[in-house]
């Protein structure tokens, strides 16, 4: 355990079902005309995104709408939601949807503020330390973006997938619904969920995991392994009134979802995260997908570097002790109709190599923090176990 650290982490969570409803007064707090940044196509289907619109109107604001935002967001959407704002003249930003969303909606914040190309900024090659204020209101749980300073994104050209990380875009409140994340269909459900637990999990396993953090982290992997399950199979039952639904088990991996943002905050990612960045950045694989392919054969690789840590990782799924851990999560992807390989989901052999030259460039840190630090030849021998 860290006996000497720093712990700053200035989130304003309004957590509860029913909580959307503040959005507008939240919002007026800090502007008076918003952007809203969304996708395409499930707010609207939702009926979230109206029901956002009118909520900020009946407050006063102005509303303009970019609804770009893509899974896997590039920094070209970035930019160009960055240009509306200024044109537009909005002086606040609300980012309402998944993660995906959220990480874009930070990114137009932020650069609506600070010139030229954002990934400058993730290189250190420019610096920014503002943002127009943010609103955030997630619609899924797994990526925590609400509780953090990340905002990852994928550059165009390079396919370099890679956080910004500035504490101008903490969000000046994050609006936490659990009755918002019941309309994701269970295959959307299953992956985020486990982007939570890995978030949750990696943070734990940090090499630079405070005592505030550790607490945080296994309290988000048990609140998962308790709940996870019990919503996902509500789902797949066709489940979709909220009223009908266990809705103390959707708030407790909804809470989960958000200490796991809050976590990465502090302690970052380790190697798991580390590898997906290259292989979403190159084939735009679902991103808790991907860690289901790579997270079993990177900590399969790991134990005897952190048995005690994977000991208790495992009493929190509901397994026994370090040997039975990638077991017990292995069952639990089993569970989510989640267990799956990077080529199923449209990775190639012949993407290993620039994979892996990739890793280290974007995910340094991350490879750095793993209990196990792995060579270049060993992550290339990950890759290909987990095609």
């Amino acid at each position: 355990m860290l006996t000497q650290f720093n712990h700053y982490l200035p989130v304003n969570l309004i957590f509860g079902a029913g909580k959307t409803e503040e959005l507008g007064k939240e919002t007026a707090k800090y502007g008076r005309k918003a952007m809203i940044v969304t996708g395409q196509n499930s707010t609207k289907r939702t009926g979230l995104l109206d029901r956002a619109k009118a909520l900020l109107e009946k407050e006063g604001l102005e509303v303009v709408i970019f609804d770009k935002a893509e899974p896997n967001p590039l920094a070209s959407t970035a930019m160009k939601g960055a240009a509306v704002a200024k044109e537009e003249g909005c002086d606040v930003i609300v980012g309402l949807g998944g993660g995906s969303i959220m990480d874009c909606s930070k990114a137009v914040a932020f650069a609506a503020c600070n010139e030229g190309n954002i990934f400058d900024y993730i290189y250190g090659i420019k610096k920014g330390d503002k943002a127009l204020p943010l609103i955030l209101v997630p619609t899924t749980c797994g990526t925590g973006s609400e509780g953090n300073c990340f905002a990852v994104l994928t550059e165009d050209e390079t396919k370099d997938k890679k956080s910004l990380r500035d504490n101008a875009v903490i969000a000046k409140a994050s609006i936490i619904d659990p009755e918002l994340m019941t309309t994701m269909p269970a295959s959307v459900l299953a992956s985020v969920g486990f982007d939570a637990l890995c978030h949750c999990m990696e943070a734990y396993l940090s090499k630079i995991c405070d005592p505030i953090t550790e607490i945080t982290a296994l309290e988000g992997i048990r609140l998962i392994g308790n709940n996870l399950l019990t919503i996902y199979e509500e789902k797949k039952q066709g489940m979709t009134e909220p009223s009908k639904m266990n809705m103390e088990a959707w708030s407790a991996v909804s809470l989960a979802s958000t200490y796991g943002g809050m976590v990465i905050h502090q302690a970052g990612v380790t190697a798991p995260h580390g590898l997906e960045h290259p292989a979403s950045g190159m084939r735009n694989i679902t991103h808790g997908r991907g860690l289901a392919a790579l997270t079993p054969v990177i900590y399969r690789r790991t134990i005897d570097a952190a048995p005690e840590k994977f000991a208790v990782i495992s009493k929190c799924l509901g397994g026994t002790n370090e040997n039975d851990c990638v077991s017990v999560i292995e069952h639990l992807l089993d569970c989510l109709d989640l267990r799956t390989t990077l080529s199923r989901e449209g990775v190639l052999a012949e993407d290993v190599e620039w994979m892996t030259k990739n890793a280290f460039k974007v995910s340094a840190a991350g490879i750095q923090n793993h209990p196990k630090v792995f060579t270049e030849e060993e992550v290339r021998r990950i890759y290909l176990e987990a095609l």
